[in-house]
C-alpha cells in the first residue's frame, strides 16, 4: 500500500465517521452523551483533516470527490441504525467500538514504524484511545444492562460483525481488544461468516451517496465561496 493510499484511508474513515456522528447533535440519549458524540466527531474531523492534507487540498478530497473516489471502509458509512434515518443508540456505539478500536491500532502501528504519518498517528492515537474506553464502557452498560438493552445491543454488534473484517489490518489484535469487552457485557461474540467490504476498493453501498450527497451540497452549489 502507498504512503497516498493510505492516508486516504484513514482521513476517510475518519471523515466519514465523524459525519455519521454529527447526526446524534442534540438527540443523544442525554445532554452529557450529546456532547461526548459530538466531541468524538471533531476529534474524528481533526485526524481527517491531518491525514487528507498529506495528500492534497483537505476541501478538495473531502467535498469534490465521487463516492467510488473515497476509501473509507463500508463500516462507517452505514447508518446510526440499521436503516437509513434510524437513530438508535446501541448500534451507534457498536459501529464506534469496531471502529475506534481498528484505529487505535492502525495509529499505534504507523507512529511505531515511522514515516510521514508517525507524527500525525501518534496524535490522534491518543484521542482513539479515548474512544475505544467510551464505547466499551457504554457497550458493557448496555449488554449487561435491561433485558432490552441486552437484545438491542447484542443485534446491533451481530448486524455490524460481518462489516469488521475490514476495518482493521490485523484481525487478531482487533479481537484481542473487542472480544473482553463483550465477554464483560455478555455479549455473545458472533460466529464469522461472509464478510462486506470493498469500501477500500472505491466499491461502496447507497448509503455513501446519500451521505455526500449531504456533506457535499453547499461547497458544490458555491465553489470557491469565502465566508
Amino acid at each position: 500500500m502507498t504512503g497516498t493510499e493510505l492516508a486516504l484511508q484513514l482521513g476517510d474513515d475518519a471523515l466519514i465517521a465523524a459525519q455519521r456522528l454529527a447526526e446524534w447533535s442534540a438527540r443523544a440519549p442525554s445532554m452529557e452523551e450529546d456532547v461526548a458524540l459530538a466531541n468524538i466527531a471533531l476529534d474524528q474531523l481533526g485526524a481527517a483533516r491531518l491525514f487528507l492534507a498529506e495528500v492534497g487540498d483537505e476541501d478538495e478530497l473531502a467535498f469534490l470527490r465521487a463516492d467510488h473516489e473515497f476509501r473509507n471502509c463500508l463500516l462507517v458509512e452505514l447508518p446510526n441504525g440499521p436503516y437509513r434515518g434510524d437513530l438508535d443508540f446501541g448500534w451507534t456505539i457498536a459501529k464506534l467500538l469496531f471502529l475506534s478500536s481498528a484505529q487505535l491500532l492502525r495509529y499505534r502501528t504507523i507512529a511505531a514504524e515511522g514515516g510521514p504519518l508517525a507524527p500525525i498517528a501518534a496524535k490522534v492515537a491518543k484521542e482513539s484511545a479515548y474512544h475505544v474506553d467510551h464505547a466499551s464502557r457504554w457497550t458493557i452498560r448496555l449488554g449487561d444492562g435491561t433485558p432490552e438493552s441486552h437484545d438491542r445491543m447484542a443485534a446491533a454488534v451481530e448486524g455490524l460483525w460481518a462489516y469488521s473484517s475490514e476495518v482493521c489490518d490485523d484481525r487478531a489484535a482487533w479481537l484481542a481488544l473487542i472480544e473482553p469487552v463483550l465477554a464483560e457485557a455478555t455479549l455473545p461474540r458472533p460466529a464469522d461468516g461472509p464478510v462486506r467490504d470493498g469500501g477500500r476498493a472505491g466499491r461502496h453501498t447507497e448509503h455513501l451517496s446519500y451521505l455526500l450527497g449531504e456533506m457535499q451540497v453547499l461547497h458544490r452549489a458555491h465553489p470557491g465561496a469565502q465566508w
